[in-house]
Order: C-alpha cells, then sequence, then structure tokens
C-alpha cells in the first residue's frame, strides 16, 4: 500500500470518527468541559486510533488490532460506567457507537473504503433520527410490526432457498419466480397501508396503486379488491385507483416494447395511448365521486397490511394460471400466437410483449397478439377481483375495461397501418 492510500485511508478513519463524534458532541453540547466521556475530539480520536491499528495489522496478523479493540473497549465502558452511575443512565448507545467507531477506522484502512463509509453515515444516520425512531415505535402496532417481520422473512429467508428453475415438463412453474409474485402482493398491500397512514384514505390509495401499476396492475388489484370486501362504501375510490393502475400498466407496455422493438412500440402507441386515456378519465371521474356516497374522507378501514392466508390463496390461483398458459405455449408453440397471447394474459402482459418484440418486424399478427394478451388481463382481472370477493367493484372495472378495450380495438381496426 502506498504512502498516498495509507494517508487517504487515515484520513477516512478521522474523518468517520469526526461525524460521529460531531453528531455525539451535539446532543450533549450542555455538558460542561470534563463532564462527558466522548465527544466531539474523543470519537475523532478513536476513528484515528482503529485506523492506527488497522495500519499495524497490513501485514495479516489481527492479534494487535483485536488487543487494541478490547483495550479501548475497556477503557470506555470504565469511564461511560463512571458517568453512567452519576446520572442514573442505562444507555449503552455511546459505548456502543465508539466501539463501533474504532472498527469503522479500523475497516478503512483494511477494507473497502466505501464500505466504511457507507457504513459511517448508516451510523450517524441511526444516532441522529433517534426521537423520530422512538416515535415510529411508539405509534407503531403489533399488527403491523408482525406483518412487517414476516415480509422481511419471506424475502430474506424464504425466498433464497427456493429453486430458481422450472419445476415442470412445460417450464412454467418457477418456484423462486411464484414465490417472488406473491411477496410482490404482499408489498404492493403493505405499502398501499403505509402510503394510506402517511398520505390519509384518498391520495395514500390512488399513489400507490399508481406505483403498483409500474410493477403488476394485477397485483395492485387483487389487493385492493381485499380492501374493497372490508369497506364497501368505498368502491368508487378503490376502482379509480385500480384503473389508474391499468393505466400505468398501459404505459410501461409501450416503454417495454419500446425499449427491445421500437417500431413495435410505434404500432402499439395509438391503441394504448387510447385505452390509457379512457382508463385515467374513468379514474378520475370515480375518484372525484369520493365521499359522495356518504362515507367521509377518513372512514376506509384498514385493518392489517396484508393477510398471508389470502395472499397465498392469490398466489396458487396465479400458479394455475402460469401453468395453463406454459401448457398452450408447448402445445401451440408460435404457430398458435393468438392463444398463447390469451392465456398468457390471464396472468401477465409483460412475457407476450417481450416474445412478440423479439420477434423482429413488426407484423399485424404480433400487434394483435400484445392487444389480445392485455384485454385477456384486463378482463380477468376483473373476474380476480370479484373471485376476491368485491362484486361490485368486480362489475365495475368490467365495465370501463370493456370500455378501454373497444377503443383500442377501433383504433386497431379503422388504422390500416396496424391491421395491414
Amino acid at each position: 500500500m502506498g504512502i498516498l492510500d495509507l494517508a487517504t485511508r487515515l484520513g477516512l478513519a478521522l474523518a468517520l470518527g469526526f461525524v460521529i463524534g460531531l453528531e455525539r458532541g451535539w446532543k450533549e453540547r450542555e455538558e460542561g468541559e470534563g463532564h462527558r466521556t466522548a465527544g466531539l475530539r474523543t470519537f475523532s480520536l478513536i476513528g484515528l486510533l482503529g485506523g492506527i491499528f488497522g495500519m499495524l495489522s497490513l501485514g495479516g496478523d489481527r492479534i494487535l488490532l483485536s488487543a487494541g479493540f478490547l483495550l479501548t473497549g475497556a477503557v470506555l465502558a470504565a469511564f461511560m460506567w463512571r458517568e453512567g452511575e452519576r446520572e442514573g443512565d442505562f444507555s449503552a448507545t455511546t459505548l456502543i457507537a465508539a466501539l463501533l467507531t474504532f472498527m469503522l477506522g479500523a475497516v478503512a484502512v483494511l477494507g473497502e473504503m466505501a464500505i466504511a463509509a457507507g457504513a459511517g453515515v448508516a451510523t450517524v444516520s441511526l444516532l441522529a433520527y433517534k426521537r423520530q425512531l422512538h416515535g415510529f415505535l411508539a405509534r407503531i402496532t403489533w399488527t403491523e410490526l408482525r406483518s412487517g417481520l414476516l415480509l422481511a422473512a419471506m424475502t430474506f429467508i424464504a425466498l433464497p432457498l427456493l429453486p430458481n428453475h422450472a419445476l415442470d415438463p412445460w417450464g412454467a412453474l418457477n418456484l423462486h419466480e411464484l414465490w417472488l409474485i406473491t411477496i410482490l402482493i404482499a408489498a404492493v398491500s403493505f405499502l398501499g397501508y403505509v402510503a394510506v397512514k402517511l398520505l390519509g384514505p384518498s391520495r395514500g390509495v390512488v399513489v400507490s396503486a399508481a406505483a403498483g401499476g409500474l410493477v403488476s396492475s394485477t397485483v395492485v388489484t387483487l389487493t385492493l379488491a381485499r380492501l374493497a370486501r372490508e369497506n364497501p362504501e368505498r368502491v368508487r375510490l378503490l376502482t379509480g385507483a385500480i384503473l389508474g393502475s391499468g393505466a400505468v400498466m398501459l404505459l410501461r407496455v409501450l416503454v417495454l416494447a419500446g425499449a427491445v422493438n421500437l417500431p413495435l412500440s410505434l404500432a402499439l402507441a395509438v391503441p394504448l395511448l387510447l385505452a390509457a386515456l379512457v382508463q385515467a378519465i374513468a379514474a378520475m371521474f370515480l375518484i372525484g365521486q369520493e365521499g359522495k356516497g356518504g362515507a367521509g374522507p377518513e372512514d376506509l378501514v384498514h385493518k392489517n397490511p396484508f393477510l398471508l392466508s389470502e395472499v397465498l390463496r392469490f398466489g396458487a390461483v396465479l400458479a394455475a394460471v402460469m401453468l395453463a398458459a406454459g401448457i398452450a405455449r408447448s402445445v401451440y408453440g408460435n404457430s398458435g400466437l393468438m392463444v398463447v397471447a390469451a392465456i398468457s394474459g390471464l396472468a401477465d402482459v409483460d412475457a407476450v410483449t417481450l416474445s412478440v418484440a423479439g420477434m423482429g418486424p413488426v407484423s399485424a399478427a404480433g400487434v394483435a397478439a400484445v392487444l389480445i394478451a392485455i384485454a385477456v388481463n384486463s378482463i380477468a382481472k376483473s373476474a380476480y377481483a370479484w373471485y376476491a370477493g368485491a362484486s361490485r367493484l368486480g362489475l365495475l372495472l368490467l365495465v370501463f375495461n370493456l370500455a378501454a378495450i373497444a377503443v383500442a380495438a377501433a383504433a386497431f381496426f379503422l388504422l390500416p397501418s396496424l391491421n395491414a
């Protein structure tokens, strides 16, 4: 390691200690000189000390570094014990922050500087936002905490353990991908719950639905259909939010097609933009009707971020649809493009869009296949909403989705350049 590199790393170790000490010193700025164990200067020196011990351990022997860490920790613990006894304070935060500062200084010299800097920023953030974090803990309910932990376990424990390959002869059922869809359903529901609490019922539902449309409007439909079952008086708001996510989905298809095959995106532009416009107008109309049915702005009941049993049930339905689509592709191949598009549209439109985009020159059959997949998907979402227990919502969705489909179909058939 060159002297310039070593000096830079030691400078980072000192800077990390300085930043952490700045936060700790500011918190205790009212204390007189000598009345606190560690402040700005002490933390800066601890960071540099960790860097020095790291430099002395560059040869690979970590015994000296370990001894320095233990000795520093013991001295700090002794002084902080005396300070805690004097003030009746049982907090170990400053001691842990000091030990972490020492190790960050060592990492700055021995490891990746970016990792050390990122960990330092995370440390300062956790220390600085003490009041906000404690306030968050005071407001969070057990149901919310349990749902968050469950979602984390689904994502970081269960997902990596699942095989990431097809298990059936048709290449349709991939447990990893299926579980990822299940996680998406739970995550969209959870984020919608958070948005409602932060932004209020109307804005929260609409914003979370629009964001969810960037990922999967089907997932948004399933999530809000469950909410509609619990809040039948808010069907118009929830239907409008789902239609909004559908409009976002149509725009997403255009972007996705354009990224692979620009001529296909241009061929789809008129039908899909008109359909998106119909859905957006319908969404604004329904959302604008909010509050005229007797429900107040804060009447939306959102009991749970998500229910695992319902998430798994919806995942099983989608698995069956994916299996049917896989069998159709295997039986018909490219020769049955319309049949494959129709069956695939029961679950997803992206797969058909990418398949058609990868076929090369644009054809009327390719454009029609994408439109068929979107039409089937729109009708299927209405059925899924009905299945989820929100029959009125499903009926409203069906009416407006059929209107959007009719406009897109008229554009396709009336414009010679699309169906020639």
